[in-house]
């Protein structure tokens, strides 16, 4: 849907052209710029993107001034109460949600695509044993187009559907391969009888000695991270794959760019630097004094899982994950756990703090999720894989789009150049 124009004028030759504005369904009008390099000689300037729509899509829209989070139209709190990771994923990558059948033959598929080829349990188990397992998952997604290059072709709507169903399949037992080498423990096959997030928790603990039962809360707990997770509108991986995507790469190379960019501390690796936190702020008495040393602009510490690049307001995720932390450490019996009581005291001191308040810096989803994933026993190093395999629902929605889409480019972002001017050569002896 088109607006009024913007009327923009060359200060140079007085010429003046009309700015096409656009509107989306919901959410900030945006300016097509698209003809000014033609039109003015001009390109935007507009560091990591932070004003641009690189895109047009219809899956997911955030407000961050109004902490809302949309997935295909419906309230990620929705989502989060009554529906599953599988449900969403099928909302994620076909628009809709799911009759019962239609959602019983998604399950069923995913279920089937569990397994993964012996030849890339014997690559992973080729890394030495304290690789970091973003780089192992990294290194298989992409080398998982090896495997499966005769439903390749990016063109065909069949070989699409059949790659998303087997890289949300696979994922969770790729990473726990890559968990089960760091240990040196054999590698646990998936089973048919569990669901997604059961059988991942089984390849995780179980071991061929003895029964292992999977926790259901653990699983619930699971579930509802992997939902909260699922998708964030343009964030840097997501970006990633679309840019990958856009020179017509395999789909497998796409998200294996996604996995890599993810893997950025300032990115999927947030809950991780949380923990880390605080451990070192330690005890709650030193909590005022981690929080002045935040304020310190001299200071190279950073008050890890508070504000949002895109919410301004309180994170909506953050307050789902906060109740279950409350129920998951209640049926593990970790109601004392230490990290959890002092980020509890953390944010309530912090929100009382007025220059936390006044910028709008409250708990991320990052603040914790981490103390989840502990609870569970899911090893520090694993946080982030976690995080991808939840992504990669959306990943995979994202990718879908944008090749689906007639009018799709090739990305090509443009820059303000800086450097020297024209320099001749001069040889090395006058130099």
């Amino acid at each position: 849907m088109d607006n009024k124009p913007f009327e923009l004028a060359n200060p140079a030759t007085g010429v003046k052209s009309l700015l096409p504005v656009r509107a989306g369904t919901i959410g900030p009008q945006v300016l097509d710029i698209s003809g000014l390099p033609k039109d003015h000689g001009v390109f935007t300037f507009d560091p990591a993107f932070g004003a641009t729509a690189s895109c047009e899509s219809k899956i997911t829209y955030i407000d961050g001034d109004a902490g809302v989070l949309l997935y295909r139209g419906y309230p990620v709190d929705q989502l989060a109460a009554h529906s599953s990771f599988m449900e969403v994923a099928y909302l994620l990558i076909y628009g809709n949600l799911p009759s019962a059948k239609e959602l019983d033959t998604y399950r069923g598929s995913i279920t089937r695509h569990t397994m993964i080829n012996e030849s890339l349990l014997r690559f992973t188990n080729g890394f030495h044993h304290n690789a970091h397992p973003m780089a192992m998952v990294s290194a298989v997604v992409a080398s998982m187009s090896a495997f499966y290059y005769d439903s390749m072709d990016i063109h065909d709507p069949r070989h699409r559907e059949i790659f998303s169903h087997r890289i949300i399949a696979k994922l969770p037992t790729i990473a726990a391969a890559a968990h089960k080498h760091a240990l040196g423990q054999p590698f646990i096959y998936p089973r048919n009888d569990l669901a997604y997030c059961a059988n991942m928790l089984n390849m995780f603990f179980a071991v061929p000695c003895e029964p292992y039962e999977v926790d259901p809360v653990a699983a619930q707990a699971l579930d509802l991270l992997f939902i909260l997770h699922a998708d964030h509108e343009q964030n840097a991986s997501t970006s990633t794959v679309r840019l990958a995507g856009s020179t017509g790469t395999n789909p497998y190379a796409a998200i294996s760019a996604g996995v890599s960019a993810l893997w950025g501390p300032a990115h999927g690796g947030a809950n991780e630097a949380v923990l880390d936190m605080l451990e070192e702020i330690g005890s709650a008495a030193n909590i005022p004094k981690f929080l002045d040393m935040a304020k310190d602009k001299s200071s190279h510490f950073k008050l890890m899982g508070f504000g949002h690049r895109v919410y301004k307001n309180f994170d909506p995720r953050a307050k789902i994950i906060r109740e279950m932390c409350h129920k998951v450490l209640a049926k593990l019996g970790q109601t004392d756990n230490p990290l959890f009581e002092l980020a509890l005291r953390l944010e309530e001191i912090a929100l009382k703090d007025e220059y936390f308040v006044s910028r709008k810096l409250y708990p991320n989803v990052d603040f914790y999720s981490g103390i989840i994933y502990s609870a569970l026993k899911i090893p520090r190093s694993m946080y982030t894989v976690m995080f991808a395999i939840a992504r990669t629902v959306g990943w995979v929605a994202h990718w879908l789009e944008m090749i689906s889409d007639p009018a799709m480019r090739i990305g090509r972002p443009r820059q303000l150049y800086t450097g020297p001017t024209q320099r001749d050569y001069v040889a090395v002896a006058k130099r």
